[in-house]
C-alpha cells in the first residue's frame, strides 16, 4: 500500500515523486472475521512485528465500504502523537526516584510562592515557609506517565489518597482473571496484609499519600510499629521508648494490643514507659529512682504488679495504688461571651469544617483521639491567623470562608513553647536559654580578680574569643570523624572541659570558677546564688518545672523532647511582662511522671 493506494508489486510499479515523502506499507494478510481464524491472525501479527520493527497497522473495513486504520505497537510509544515511555519498574511510581517524581517540583508536590526567586536548591529545602501545590502533578509528586497507568480504573495517586479502610475495602473486592492471578495474587495478598497492621494500630483513617510532617508523635509511633509487626520476626528483643507518646487512652489500648502481639510471636519487648496503663499491662516492671538526675540510678523495684505496687520506696508505686484525685481544682472564674476566641469551619488535614471556642484567661485542654485534629486545629490554624492577624493582615471582620479566627483583640502575644530543640548546638544550654547565664557573667566580671586583670563580662562567655579555650573552641569536647561510624566526642584533653582557659578559670566566686559553676545542678546553683535576685528567678522556674537535676551547662542536644519543652517553659516563667499572652503548650506532659505532671499542672 502506497500513499494509502493498494497496489500489485507484481503489476507496474508507480514512480514515485523524490521530493515528496511517501508511506509504504507492505500487506502481510487480508482475512474475514470468523471462527477458526485465531492461529492465523496470530502468525500474520507475528510476521509483521518482524519486518516493521515492533509496528503493525490494522485496516478494517466498516459498514459502508469504508476502511478504517489503527496502528498500534509492541513498545511503550504511540506513532499518532509521537510520545514514548520508558519500561515500567517500581521505581517508575516512586516520587523518591527520578524515574518516576514530576520533574517540575521533583517529588515534593509543592513549589514556594511566585514571589520569591526559587532556586534549584530552594526546591529540596523543606519545610518551605510559603508553597503552593506543584500545577504539573497537582501536588501528587509523579510524573504524568506514572500516573496514566491503571489498575482496575484508579491510577496510583487515586489510590494513595484514599483512606486505609477504603482503599482495603477496594482491593478486596479485587477478582483476578487466570492470566493475572499468578503474579498479581501474591502482590495484593502483601499489600492487604501491610494495610491490615496499618489498621489494626488505629491508623485506618490516614491516607497513604500523607505526608510525614503533618503526622502526629503518635501517629509515627504507630506506623513504626505497624512496620514490625508486619516483618513476622522471631526472637527478636524490641526496645520501645515512651511509644505513647501523644496517644490517647484509647489509642494506648490499641497499642498494648499490639505489643502482645509482639510478644507472642516469640519476641521480648522493653518499654520504657511513664504511662499508667502500659505500667498496668506489663508482665514485669523495673523501677529507678529515687529521684532524677544525680539523685536516681538506684534500683528501687524489680517485680509483678501484684508485689510492685506495695513498695513503699517507690513514687511510682504511691501513684499506683493511691487512687486518683486532682491535681488542683478547676477555676471558678466564669468565662465571658465577649472574651473568647472562636475558630469557624477549619478544614486542614483530618478537619471538617470543625467550630470550636475557647474562652481567654483560661487553662484550655484540647483532646482527643489521635488523629482528630488537635495539632491541625491549632497548629494549623489559630496560630497562622495570630501571626496574619499581629502583622496586619488578617481580617478580624471576615466571617465567612473557611479558616476563620474571631476573638483575637486584647491578646497581646501568642507564645508557642513546643517540643524542638532550644539549640541545634552543643553552645546551647539551660543557663544560656534562660538568660541566666548572663547574670552569672556579671557576677564573676564584679569580683575583685576580675577587675584587677580588666575582665568584663564577655571575657566568660564561652561562645567569645578571649576567655574560651581555643583548642575545643569554648565546647568542652572535641569531635573525632570516626569515617564509616558515628562522631566520636571526647573531653577536650586543654581545659578538661570547663570550657574556658586556665587565666579565666583562675577568677573564682566562693571558691568555684566559671567552669565549676556550669556543672552545677539548678538545685545546687539555686543555693550557691541565693543573694542574687535576677539569677535566681531563672533557676526557681527551671526548679518549679522538674529540672532541678539538670547541669547549666549541659548541652541541648542531650535533653529529651519534654526536658527542652520545660526549659522553654521555665525561660517565660522567669520575664515579667504585663501582657495578656496566649500560651500554646503540644503535649507539656510527654516524657514526664505523675509527680512531675502534678508539679506541671501547678505551674500552669
Amino acid at each position: 500500500r502506497v500513499d494509502g493506494e493498494m497496489t500489485e508489486l507484481a503489476e507496474q510499479p508507480p514512480r514515485l515523486a523524490k521530493s515528496k515523502s511517501h508511506t509504504i506499507e507492505a500487506v502481510i494478510d487480508r482475512l474475514v472475521i470468523r471462527g477458526g481464524i485465531r492461529p492465523r491472525v496470530a502468525e500474520s501479527l507475528a510476521l509483521a512485528l518482524k519486518l516493521s520493527d515492533g509496528l503493525v497497522t490494522l485496516s478494517v473495513e466498516r459498514p459502508g465500504t469504508t476502511w478504517e486504520d489503527q496502528t498500534l505497537s509492541v513498545h511503550f510509544a504511540c506513532p499518532a502523537c509521537d510520545t514514548s515511555l520508558p519500561i515500567l519498574e517500581p521505581r517508575s511510581f516512586s516520587f523518591n526516584s527520578p524515574y518516576g517524581a514530576c520533574p517540575t517540583c521533583q517529588g515534593l508536590g509543592v513549589l514556594p510562592e511566585p514571589s520569591g526567586e526559587a532556586s534549584e536548591s530552594d526546591l529540596e529545602r523543606q519545610p518551605f515557609s510559603s508553597v503552593q501545590p506543584c500545577p504539573s502533578c497537582e501536588g501528587t509528586r509523579l510524573r504524568s506517565e506514572a500516573r496514566s497507568v491503571r489498575f482496575e480504573g484508579a491510577s496510583i495517586d487515586e489510590l494513595c489518597d484514599r483512606p486505609i479502610l477504603d482503599l482495603l475495602g477496594f482491593l478486596r473486592k479485587i477478582t483476578l482473571d487466570s492470566s493475572r492471578e499468578p503474579i498479581g495474587a501474591p502482590i495484593l495478598r502483601e499489600v492487604v496484609s501491610r494495610l491490615e497492621f496499618l489498621e489494626r494500630v488505629g491508623l485506618g483513617y490516614l491516607s497513604l499519600g500523607r505526608g510525614s510532617d503533618s503526622l502526629s508523635g503518635g501517629e509515627l509511633q504507630r506506623a513504626r510499629l505497624a512496620t514490625q509487626l508486619g516483618s513476622g520476626l522471631i526472637g527478636v528483643c524490641y526496645v520501645l521508648d515512651e511509644p505513647t507518646s501523644g496517644l490517647h487512652p484509647s489509642d494506648t489500648d490499641r497499642l498494648i494490643d499490639s505489643l502482645r502481639r509482639l510478644q507472642g510471636q516469640g519476641n521480648s519487648l522493653l518499654v520504657v514507659e511513664h504511662d499508667e496503663a502500659v505500667i498496668r499491662a506489663a508482665d514485669w516492671i523495673v523501677d529507678l529512682g529515687p529521684g532524677a538526675g544525680p539523685d536516681g540510678g538506684e534500683l528501687i523495684a524489680s517485680a509483678p504488679l501484684a508485689q510492685f505496687v506495695d513498695d513503699p520506696r517507690s513514687i511510682t508505686a504511691r501513684y499506683l495504688r493511691e487512687p486518683k484525685r486532682p491535681t488542683l481544682r478547676q477555676s471558678t472564674q466564669p468565662a465571658s461571651d465577649a472574651h473568647w476566641i472562636e475558630i469557624r469551619d477549619a478544614v486542614v488535614h483530618n478537619l471538617k469544617s470543625a467550630h470550636a471556642r475557647i474562652p481567654h484567661r483560661t487553662l484550655t485542654c484540647i483532646t482527643g483521639v489521635s488523629g482528630s485534629g488537635k495539632r491541625s486545629l491549632i497548629h494549623d490554624v489559630l496560630v497562622p491567623a495570630f501571626r496574619d492577624w499581629q502583622r496586619g493582615n488578617g481580617a478580624l471582620g471576615r466571617t465567612e470562608g473557611t479558616n476563620v479566627v474571631l476573638g483575637l483583640e486584647g491578646i497581646d502575644t501568642l507564645i508557642d513553647v513546643d517540643q524542638s530543640p532550644i539549640g541545634r548546638s552543643p553552645r546551647s544550654t539551660p543557663a544560656t536559654f534562660t538568660t541566666v547565664f548572663q547574670g552569672i557573667r556579671r557576677v564573676f566580671a564584679s569580683t575583685r580578680e576580675a577587675k584587677i586583670r580588666g575582665y568584663t563580662s564577655p571575657r566568660f562567655s564561652f561562645n567569645a574569643r578571649g576567655g574560651r579555650c581555643e583548642h575545643c573552641e569554648g565546647l568542652g569536647v572535641r569531635r573525632l570523624p570516626m569515617r564509616f561510624l558515628p562522631d566520636l566526642h571526647v573531653t577536650c584533653e586543654v581545659c578538661r572541659g570547663k570550657r574556658f582557659n586556665q587565666q579565666t578559670l583562675e577568677v573564682t566566686f566562693k571558691g568555684k570558677s566559671i567552669g565549676d559553676v556550669l556543672d552545677l545542678r539548678v538545685d545546687e546553683a539555686l543555693e550557691f546564688f541565693s543573694a542574687h535576685r535576677k539569677i535566681l528567678s531563672g533557676l526557681t522556674a527551671l526548679h518549679d518545672v522538674g529540672l532541678g537535676y539538670v547541669t547549666l551547662g549541659q548541652s541541648s542536644t542531650t535533653l529529651s523532647g519534654g526536658e527542652a519543652q520545660r526549659v522553654k517553659l521555665a525561660a517565660e516563667l522567669s520575664r515579667s511582662t504585663a501582657e495578656h499572652a496566649l500560651y500554646i503548650f503540644d503535649e507539656p506532659t510527654t516524657g514526664l511522671h505523675f509527680d512531675d505532671v502534678d508539679r506541671l499542672l501547678r505551674i500552669l
